[in-house]
Formats: C-alpha cells, sequence, structure tokens
C-alpha cells in the first residue's frame, strides 16, 4: 500500500495509480480533483468550482446531482441491481425499450443493449454486415463513412473513423472503410458518393454518418438536405444506413434526434450519452423488425453474438427512464429553445470578430475556431492554451484543437451562459494582441 503521508492528496495518489483518457501524463497537468456536481457546477476539493460548460463529454444533458434522478436509482437498486440479460428479462428494460421506440420514427422497433458509444456503433456495424451475411450475400463488406468522422475507439468503431491520431498506431489494422468528401461541401460529397457506389455497386454494405453535427470531428455543420440526398443514394444501392446519433440526440439539435431534421430516415440508429443523463454508462442500438428478423433461423450460427455482462443493467435502464420523464417534460424544451436563442443572439454580435471565426449553431451546441494563423486541426497548439485558461476563470471547456465549443447542460442559466460568452470574447481579446 503506498504511504499515506506521502500520497496525502487526491492528486499525488490519482497521479501514482490512475491512467487518464486522452491524457498526454508527460505533458499534461495533474488532474483536478472533483468531490462533488450541483447542476452546472463541478465542485473542487477545496470547493473551488468549475462551471461544467460541456456537460461532462457531452452527457449530463439534465446537470448533475439531479435528485429525482438519483432516487429513482435508488429505488431501483433496492429491487433489483443486475440481472443476466440472456434468457431473463426485467421491467425497467421492457419500459425504457417501449419509451425510446416511441420517440423515435416508426420502422424502429428493436432495442438492443450495449454499454457506451462505441459498442452501440460496434453493434450496429455487426446488424448491418451479418444481415447480408445471414442472406448467403458475402460481397457487400464495404462500408462507406464521412471525411473527418469520428465514432469511437474500439477496432471497429476506429476503422470508421477518418485517418487521425486516434487510430494512426493501429492504421494497418483495421477494416476497410470508404471515406466520402465532407458534406459541408454538398456538391463534391454528393458526387463523391455517387462516383464510390458506381464504382463498386455490389460491395457496399452500410453508410454510417453523425447527422448534421459532426463531433469530435471539429464540430462540423452541415445541412439535413444533403445528408437526405446521401441516404436515398445510399437506399437505392442497397445499402443500410446507420446513424450515430451518440452525440447529437435528446434534444442537442433542438429535436429530439437529429434525424428529426430528415425526410430520408436511417435503418439503424446508436445512441448512448445523453441517454441517462449522465448517471450510468449504457448504450442502445436500435433497428426495424425487417432487420431483426433477419437473424431468426433454427441455424443457430445466425445469431447475433454480442454482449456484454452488464447488458440492459437495472440501475442504468432506472436512470434512462428518469431521464426521459425529464426529457418528455416540458420545462425541458422551454430551456432548450432559451439555450437556442442566447447562442443565436451571442452569435450574432461576433459575426465579424477577427479573431472567433466560423461561428456555428445546430441547436443547444455552439461552436466556434480559433483564427490565429493558417493552422488548424486537433493537434493545434492553442488547444492546451485555451484548455487552461478557461479552467483559471472557473470554466469546463475541452477545445477541439483551435475549434471551440459549448454543449451545456439544459438547466444552465442565461447569466452562467453570460460567463461563458464573456470568457470566450475575453479570451479572443488576449489572443489578438499576441498575435
Amino acid at each position: 500500500m503506498p504511504n499515506k503521508s506521502i500520497y496525502n492528496s487526491y492528486v499525488q495518489r490519482d497521479a501514482a495509480v490512475i491512467w487518464h483518457p486522452f491524457t498526454q501524463h508527460q505533458i499534461e497537468p495533474f488532474s483536478i480533483p472533483i468531490t462533488r456536481g450541483e447542476g452546472c457546477w463541478l465542485y473542487g476539493e477545496n470547493e473551488e468550482k468549475y462551471l461544467d460548460a460541456i456537460s461532462s463529454w457531452w452527457v449530463n444533458i439534465h446537470g448533475h446531482g439531479h435528485p429525482y434522478m438519483a432516487q429513482k436509482i435508488y429505488e431501483q437498486a433496492l429491487k433489483i441491481e443486475q440481472v443476466i440479460f440472456a434468457g431473463f428479462t426485467h421491467e425497467p428494460a421492457i419500459t425504457l425499450s417501449e419509451r425510446l421506440l416511441g420517440h423515435l420514427p416508426k420502422h424502429f422497433q428493436k432495442v438492443f443493449f450495449s454499454d457506451n458509444g462505441s459498442t452501440a456503433v460496434e453493434v450496429g456495424i455487426k446488424m448491418a454486415l451479418q444481415f447480408f451475411h445471414n442472406q448467403g450475400n458475402t460481397k457487400k463488406r464495404k462500408i462507406l463513412a464521412l471525411q473527418d468522422a469520428y465514432h469511437g475507439d474500439t477496432f471497429g468503431a476506429m476503422s470508421l473513423g477518418a485517418p487521425s491520431s486516434f487510430n494512426a498506431p493501429f492504421q494497418d489494422m483495421l477494416f476497410e472503410v470508404e471515406f466520402i468528401t465532407q458534406p459541408n461541401n454538398p456538391e463534391a460529397c454528393i458526387e463523391d458518393m455517387k462516383s464510390k457506389l458506381a464504382s463498386a455497386p455490389d460491395e457496399y454494405a452500410a453508410f454510417i454518418f453523425e447527422p448534421l453535427v459532426q463531433g469530435a470531428g471539429g464540430m462540423l455543420m452541415y445541412e439535413a438536405s444533403t445528408l437526405d440526398t446521401l441516404i436515398q443514394l445510399a437506399h437505392q444501392h442497397g445499402l443500410l444506413c446507420i446513424a450515430d446519433e451518440i452525440m447529437t440526440g435528446f434534444g442537442r439539435t433542438g429535436k429530439w434526434f437529429a434525424m428529426d431534421y430528415l425526410q430520408e430516415k436511417p435503418d439503424i440508429v446508436c445512441l448512448s450519452k445523453g441517454l441517462t443523463g449522465g448517471m450510468m454508462a449504457m448504450g442502445v442500438t436500435c433497428c426495424s423488425n425487417e432487420l431483426f428478423d433477419s437473424f431468426l433461423s433454427n441455424d443457430r450460427k445466425k445469431t447475433l453474438f454480442h454482449s456484454h455482462s452488464f447488458t440492459a443493467n437495472p440501475l442504468a435502464c432506472a436512470a434512462a427512464n428518469a431521464s426521459l420523464d425529464l426529457m418528455e417534460k416540458e420545462e425541458t424544451w422551454v430551456n432548450i429553445e432559451r439555450i437556442m436563442l442566447e447562442h443565436k443572439l451571442w452569435a450574432d454580435s461576433q459575426r465579424n470578430h477577427p479573431i472567433l471565426h466560423n461561428i456555428r449553431q445546430q441547436g443547444t451546441i455552439l461552436a466556434l475556431d480559433l483564427q490565429v494563423g493558417e493552422a488548424t486541426g486537433y493537434m493545434h497548439p492553442l488547444r492546451d492554451i485555451a484548455y487552461q485558461y478557461f479552467i483559471k476563470k472557473g470554466i469546463l471547456l475541452r477545445p477541439l484543437g483551435n475549434t471551440l465549443y459549448i454543449l451545456a447542460p439544459y438547466c444552465i442559466k442565461n447569466e452562467e451562459l453570460n460567463l461563458i460568452y464573456q470568457a470566450l470574447e475575453a479570451f479572443a481579446e488576449e489572443l489578438r494582441i499576441t498575435y
């Protein structure tokens, strides 16, 4: 055991035993201990506080420490906290599935449970590929994805992400995926897809996309009409379409799901993050009865062989049901509309800013690029400077290189939004003077 007289603080104890995600421990500062959260605020070891402007990696859509959600998880824990989901079921999972499907387009009729966004995507890809395999079609193995895509960090999900620092060490080990031109260039994107489909019309199985907003790729936003055309092309060539709504789901884009802006609908949708309001880890992948029925057979080898120990964990299901209770309240949608309006007003006021460029908005998601030269991208050196600047101001923002974004909990107040806006303006002014 470590000597407590040496490891006498959270920071030291953490540094001695923990390897953090997306962290280069050689050059990044020690992790900040957090002891509690309330609403939009995180509180540190000495009661210092941080405004959580990114919902702690986009998950806490209702804020931290929500008493209603905590109570529902507690009530479920007194009944059953975990049960194997192969051969057994339970009411929280059934209710959650019924309610989710009630908010999705009508052709979604089945829910498959997993544990996070990456695995929800893995399941979606396995569904699509095995759909054709179960029918004896072994040619359809290729997948189409968007340039600058990010779908997670497991091997299948990494394959679907555009080549980047995230997957560079494993690039030669990933399966074959074709990437089409970024959809904020609609004409080039559509022509690129047409060309790829024409070159191998019988080889593509699926088209996967983040609808309307490509998150980790830089909060890149594009039009619903472009995606409608891409889905229509995919369907015309017999591809299954997979919507990765892990970030965009549950009100983030101003509607329940980003697909609600579309005329053409996907065949499979992957959900996580806001699904449980940040209280528990869970992912789901939803599909049609037609796709589900393609796995029905007397041949057990046609089963979808995917699971994990905590599939449909009752506590996570209780958290998701509680989150849906809050999502279905009028108050939540009033807050979403209010945040959208505040973002728009501030964005309009900064349109000609010399540093804050390409200010863009989709629903409650606001993003911009810091323009201080020609360089851009995830590895931009401004990332660390910006992160530390806002932390010192008591605001948690996590830049994507030189891209800053706000994905705050829906309970954020206007005065709290103004703290973020003012800090952005002050940081930009310092950059203007420096550069």
